[in-house]
């Protein structure tokens, strides 16, 4: 599903009225859609008293078609215009006369003073209609319309935010001083980035899509480069098996990981990429480590490589790495490799001699970091999987610059480097070299654990063994990772499932989305 930029939506817009379809045509549908939604969404509200806070721009415009339609209806609504009337022009304007020509009540509020005037009478509207803001904003929200935002926050109603909350940063999900919190918006032609970043996801409430009438050869001739994951696009990728299927069709992947302490996170990684259907898995471990190693993973095979005296893999393991690649499909390296310097060594070499897919992760994130410019001179597929710390370290950028604005950072770092970049967190950002992103809205708090991201790295690695293409990978490993939290959390409770419980769920959640998409299947 396209998901677009404020610059994408309003390309989409002029491209649609150039066509021929006026732009007042476009805010009919807008606000009648809404107010579908506003009727569906919230049972009982033809009996309530309903208040719009309308700005002078386009969002205004789309508020007044609602209070239009509600007032037909026979619904008490009363809008409240964050201006005065006299500057209100073109279509907005259009939509605010035919509303008062209907006898309906408009309440300019242009200043703190008429604003503190009507706060008791807004008090005692039972539901809101957010309409002061579309997706154009970009500096901080003040004054009195951010008293007004906290005012209405701290009512308690329910509230539909028309487009995106006002307040909250169209592209990036950020907010923008002070933002309203909306249980549902209804938002018109495509959803936008800002609605599946946190922490605007967390204001936008459940996010409606309105058909406005764009036609599908406008949005083709734009183009836009973001999309949000779903069932229908993951079953696209995802590929029943032959009959005659074994297991050495299914591929063979090779891990590189493990140290001391860390001997989980290695034989996790493993089972995971058995549990998405790699025929083989081999984990290259340090060979003290093989004795404890072997017994968590009864399916996969272990391979004891030479260490250096405190127990961490060495330049000295490089022939043998080598060595067992051949035959195999794909290579992950890092879930729990340490960061000692030798280490570091042997991770670049491997970068350099192999001419595998190579899924880095964890630790393997960590030790490159100071050399990524390493990754321009690779002719391989290779997979990132940072979480905002190890992206930290592999940029020089500060965490919250990178949370600021995930899609840019992810972006930029995919295209500079030619590699595909998984952002983790929540709403957590695919971004491959050539410019197109992917933002993934399943996962949930209670994934915040110890294991989830070597669950995450078996997943991708798995399915790349097994011939999926690595952007494929990516997008199918993020999303299926993310439905089996998503299932605990139904089944078992919002948090204390482990890592180990995921790493179970993962066939289900294969089954479920092929059966879906091919019930024969």
């Amino acid at each position: 599903m396209y998901i677009v930029t404020a610059g994408e939506m309003r390309a989409i817009d002029k491209a649609t009225i150039e066509l021929g379809l006026p732009g007042r045509i476009l805010m009919e549908n807008a606000g009648r859609g809404a107010v579908q939604i506003l009727l569906e969404k919230f049972p009982g509200i033809s009996a309530k008293k309903i208040g719009i806070l309308a700005g002078r721009g386009n969002n205004g415009g789309d508020g007044f078609v609602i209070a239009r339609h509600l007032s037909q209806k026979g619904i008490d609504v009363i809008v409240y215009l964050l201006s005065e009337i006299t500057a209100v022009k073109g279509d907005v304007l259009a939509n605010l006369d035919l509303f008062q020509r209907f006898g309906n009540p408009v309440v300019e509020i242009p200043d703190r003073i008429t604003f503190d005037a009507n706060r008791t009478f807004m008090s005692n509207r039972d539901a809101w209609v957010d309409a002061i803001f579309g997706t154009g904003l970009k500096s901080d929200i003040k004054g009195y319309i951010k008293d007004i935002i906290v005012f209405i926050n701290s009512l308690k109603k329910p509230v539909l935010a028309v487009d995106i909350p006002s307040g909250i940063d169209s592209d990036t999900g950020q907010v923008c001083g002070e933002a309203i919190c909306a249980g549902i918006t209804a938002t018109f032609g495509y959803a936008k980035t800002g609605h599946y970043l946190y922490p605007g996801a967390g204001y936008s409430g459940e996010v409606e899509i309105i058909d406005i009438g764009i036609p599908p050869l406008v949005t083709g001739r734009i183009d836009p480069k973001q999309h949000l994951l779903d069932d229908e696009i993951v079953s696209s990728y995802l590929k029943p098996r032959e009959k005659n299927a074994h297991k050495g069709t299914n591929g063979h992947l090779f891990i590189v990981a493990g140290s001391p302490g860390k001997t989980g996170a290695a034989a996790m990684t493993a089972m995971a990429a058995m549990r998405a259907g790699a025929g083989l898995v081999t984990l290259g471990v340090p060979k003290s480590l093989n004795p404890a190693i072997e017994p968590m993973i009864l399916e996969a095979m272990t391979c004891p490589l030479p260490e250096n005296t405190e127990g961490f893999l060495s330049e000295s393991s490089f022939d043998a790495i080598m060595h067992n690649l051949a035959g195999k499909k794909c290579l992950a390296v890092g879930p729990g490799l340490g960061t000692d310097s030798s280490t570091k060594k042997l991770v670049i070499k491997i970068l350099r001699e192999t001419s595998l897919p190579v899924i880095l992760d964890a630790d393997g994130l960590n030790l490159l970091a100071g050399e990524i410019r390493l990754l321009k001179k690779l002719k391989i597929p290779v997979i990132m999987t940072p979480h905002p710390g190890e992206m930290a370290r592999l940029t020089g950028k500060n965490i919250s610059d990178i949370q600021e604005d995930r899609i840019s950072c992810a972006r930029d770092f995919a295209a500079e480097f030619n590699v595909h970049l998984i952002l983790k967190g929540a709403g957590t950002v695919i971004a491959h070299p050539d410019g197109r992103v992917f933002i993934n809205p399943t996962g949930n708090p209670g994934m915040a654990s110890g294991g989830m991201g070597d669950i995450l790295t078996g997943i991708i690695a798995g399915l790349v063994a097994q011939g999926y293409p690595v952007e494929e990978a990516a997008r199918i490993g993020v999303y299926l990772h993310g439905r089996a939290g998503d299932d605990l959390e139904e089944s078992m409770g919002p948090f204390g499932f482990l890592a180990s419980d995921v790493l179970k769920s993962i066939p289900a959640q294969i089954g479920r989305i092929l059966t879906a998409s091919c019930p024969s299947c």
